[in-house]
């Protein structure tokens, strides 16, 4: 594939990416942030609770009351952490997510089938959101903000982002098996085969990596975490799927509707008589 198809797919990916990341933001702002707005609440309650004893204690020596926890001035305030913020963050994640996986569709394109372009995006989309997201979901699914131990926060990180890379990986070994194993199998059973090694070894990782024990304390209301994790899904699903359409129609206008494996347009051959 030449570098300036190249050029011309991360640039559509970008676009795309921040198409799919207004959609993400409005859901995000929708059905997500009831969910933060209810664990800061929950924090907050908890924090003025704990802090009560204290204050009574102070009075009683005489001194004076410490301020209530979650009482500091706030550097940048809710309802723009909420708007602005928000929509900042899911954007560029969008953008930067966007430009990563068109090069993954130019790298794919003509080498998983006989897929055009528009498949081929939908099956990249379909790949990245299943390797990048939903996998490493399952091992140390999202928690909602100030309710985990702050003093984890670094071991936890590691981990998911380790997860990621691990998830990641065994992605593009299985792609490789696939391709290894059609020839012998055929492409239905490679498939399967290789999707089949995929998940045993995500499952093997499951096993050794630790768990996240401090991601949510105890006491935290279940019915809201399963409301805040069901909305971190739901923006990763509409994110994806919005990526996958709209950079699936941008690629195929960009390499037309027929691609041979090495990505370059294809023409068919005339019949001799056409030739005059």
């Amino acid at each position: 594939m030449y570098a300036s198809t190249v050029r011309g797919l991360l640039v559509r990916g970008m676009l795309a990416g921040l198409i799919a990341g207004l959609f993400a933001f409005a859901v995000a702002y929708v059905v997500g942030e009831p969910p933060v707005r209810g664990s800061i609440a929950v924090e907050e309650a908890t924090a003025a609770k704990e802090a009560a004893p204290a204050a009574g204690h102070a009075g009683h020596g005489g001194a004076e009351a410490a301020p209530a926890a979650g009482e500091e001035e706030e550097l940048v305030s809710r309802p723009v952490q909420s708007t602005v913020g928000l929509a900042t963050g899911v954007l560029v994640y969008g953008v930067a997510l966007g430009g990563i996986a068109s090069l993954a569709f130019s790298f794919v394109l003509g080498r998983v089938g006989g897929f055009s372009p528009r498949a081929t995006a939908a099956l990249t989309a379909a790949g990245a959101f299943t390797t990048v997201y939903f996998v490493p979901f399952l091992k140390y699914p999202a928690s909602p903000p100030a309710v985990g131990n702050p003093d984890t926060i670094g071991q936890r990180t590691t981990l998911f982002f380790l997860m990621i890379l691990l998830s990641v990986l065994l992605g593009v070994g299985a792609i490789i098996l696939g391709r290894r194993l059609a020839p012998r199998l055929g492409n239905w059973n490679a498939t399967l085969a290789a999707g089949g090694g995929f998940v045993v070894a995500a499952a093997l990782a499951f096993l050794v990596l630790p768990d996240n024990t401090d991601a949510v304390k105890p006491e935290f209301p279940a019915a809201l975490l399963w409301e805040f994790r069901v909305a971190s899904v739901t923006v990763q699903v509409v994110m994806w799927v919005v990526f996958g359409i709209v950079f699936g129609v941008l690629a195929q206008r960009l390499l037309g509707r027929r691609t041979d494996p090495a990505g370059a347009q294809a023409t068919a051959p005339q019949p001799a008589s056409a030739l005059g």
